[in-house]
């Protein structure tokens, strides 16, 4: 089947900017994503339209929300003002991008194991954990298996999660996935509550703080005002602004705002190098 995206769309900047662990780049310019049980196969074709591995009802109902796409990014982008020219260069930049619905429980686990990880790392520890723990499942191009279910993580053995490379996070996975799979902690009743009482419900998991309670209302629940505020952010707060941070002037298009930020640090590493905060300051001007 075959679909128009007529907003911005970039498929290997979404599977590189740092939300989504368990998304791939295959052969031929096809990308491959798992949300729960659902998997799909998408490749551009033309300008604008994309061949992907779903159905229409599935499209509607999984990817449609999925990728946002109810959502211009392109407004969004347009909106920056000319008083802000980093952000306006780094959306420019990160043209594409969008901020994705996840399946909560596995935002919550995978951004626990994300803690003083870097991004190849958690890839790695996520794949062994749903090899070890999800269900198997075969398509034209591979066999993948989903992310495991809270029950099957609560009931693991700790030394099988250490196995799978999550060091001092298995605790704190341990104690996420008792408090999900016991009720304790409803994640799709979550939905319903604002912002501050989220952030505060997600934070009595063990090893979830100010961060990671950001990155989960903001990836699995689109909270788009929520601003996680990373190693990167921070160099970015402190090389560009001056020590000031800006997000907060964005409202509720803050977080988009903060991922254009995070995927154009990490494609300019050596400009937030230590020591480079003098001279990496943004000097484009606009008229």
């Amino acid at each position: 089947m075959r679909v128009l995206v007529s907003d911005d769309f970039d498929l290997r900047k979404i599977a590189d900017s740092g939300q989504c662990f368990r998304a791939r780049e295959l052969a031929d310019g096809m990308f491959r994503f798992i949300t729960g049980d659902s998997v799909l196969y998408i490749r551009p074709c033309a300008p604008q339209l994309f061949d992907v591995s779903c159905t229409a009802a599935a499209w509607e109902t999984v990817w449609l929300p999925y990728f946002d796409l109810s959502r211009s990014y392109g407004e969004i982008a347009r909106s920056i003002p000319a008083s802000d020219p980093y952000l306006r260069q780094a959306a420019e930049e990160g043209r594409g991008i969008r901020v994705l619905r996840q399946d909560p429980w596995e935002v919550l686990i995978t951004f626990i194991i994300s803690q003083r990880k870097s991004i190849p790392a958690i890839k790695a520890a996520v794949e062994l954990l749903s090899e070890k723990y999800g269900r198997p499942v075969v398509t034209p191009y591979e066999t993948l298996y989903t992310f495991p279910a809270p029950r099957q993580l609560a009931q693991a053995e700790e030394g099988a999660l250490t196995a799978c490379k999550l060091g001092y996070r298995v605790s704190y996975i341990q104690d996420a996935a008792e408090k999900v799979a016991s009720g304790e902690l409803d994640l799709e009743r979550l939905r319903e509550f604002p912002d501050a009482e989220l952030f505060e419900r997600l934070k009595t998991v063990r090893g979830v703080g100010d961060k990671v309670a950001s990155c989960i209302g903001l990836f699995a629940y689109g909270r788009t005002a929520a601003v996680p505020v990373d190693t990167w952010i921070r160099k970015v707060i402190e090389v560009e602004y001056g020590g000031r941070n800006p997000f907060p002037a964005y409202g509720e298009n803050a977080g988009i705002m903060q991922q254009y930020a995070f995927f154009h640090a990490l494609s300019h590493k050596d400009r937030f190098a230590p020591g480079r905060a003098a001279a990496g300051r943004f000097s484009v001007r606009y008229t």
